[in-house]
């Protein structure tokens, strides 16, 4: 299981006071290493607040099951594709399925933790619009997750198939917190998380290993729904808050574009004068 959302909390203010006692310090090491040391302070923040608010839904459970089953009337008048119809290609293959379930419980934060350290160890200053971009998407994500909607797999009478339940892979417990948050399916920050990581590696490379963030990007948008852990809208509402997030973070750059941004490492004023 992941880090609780107290566990993370505690680590993002310890990491945070770390980074700024660093800043100051005379070793030059110590000062480069305080950006990277603060931007994790910030991570694990974003992360214990995704934790807590994934189970704010569980405890407001009125309609959730009626705004699911809306769903399903709007895509099936939109014509959007069946997940039902998905989950038939996988069921009969049952590793097919276990890979399923174990990439929609794992992948996520790894995927988007490792995008987070390639991006600003390769590009610093572009890293901070991609740290905010998250930022943005997750915390506006958490917001529309405050009205509960039942995920597919809640759905058995319309043919939706539990398949961590059936495979014993679930990472939800019996009183409805695990993880996450059940009924906070809508939108799916899977999904936005591994949509960011796609465009992500795909702006800030020009070699090969750009195609491994859309592949995980694919993946995991035919895994959510595979699952029926959420449905084509949950996936389509976060991209839509994405491409939001990051047109906020392009018209703030173009108001604000000498501002400096939190990666900055401030020089040891003391010690250069010392030296001189």
């Amino acid at each position: 299981m992941w880090l609780t959302w107290q566990a993370a909390l505690v680590l993002a203010m310890a990491t945070f006071v770390v980074g700024r006692l660093w800043q100051n310090a005379a070793r030059a090491r110590l000062r480069s290493a305080s950006a990277m040391t603060v931007e994790t302070s910030i991570v694990l923040g974003l992360y214990s607040l995704w934790q807590w608010a994934g189970g704010l839904s569980v405890t407001k459970v009125n309609g959730a099951e009626r705004r699911g089953r809306r769903i399903v009337e709007i895509q099936h008048a939109l014509h959007l594709p069946s997940e039902v119809r998905l989950q038939k290609l996988f069921l009969p293959h049952p590793v097919w399925v276990e890979f399923c379930n174990g990439y929609y419980a794992i992948m996520h934060v790894p995927a988007i933790a490792a995008f987070l350290i390639w991006a600003f160890l390769r590009d610093r200053d572009r890293y901070a619009r991609w740290r905010t971009t998250l930022a943005i998407t997750t915390g506006a994500c958490l917001a529309v997750q405050l009205l509960p909607v039942a995920p597919p797999r809640m759905l058995p009478d319309l043919g939706y198939v539990d398949t961590a339940l059936l495979y014993r892979q679930s990472v939800y417990s019996a009183l409805g917190r695990g993880m996450a948050g059940q009924l906070a399916a809508m939108p799916s920050v899977h999904v936005a998380w591994a949509v960011l990581v796609g465009i992500g590696m795909w702006q800030l490379s020009t070699s090969g290993w750009r195609w491994l963030g859309a592949v995980h990007a694919f993946v995991t948008i035919v895994v959510v729904s595979a699952t029926a852990n959420h449905y084509w809208a949950d996936g389509i509402v976060a991209v839509l808050i994405l491409a939001i997030a990051a047109l906020i973070i392009t018209l703030a750059g173009r108001i604000f574009p000498s501002r400096p941004t939190a990666l900055t490492v401030r020089p040891n004023v003391t010690s250069e004068r010392t030296s001189a």
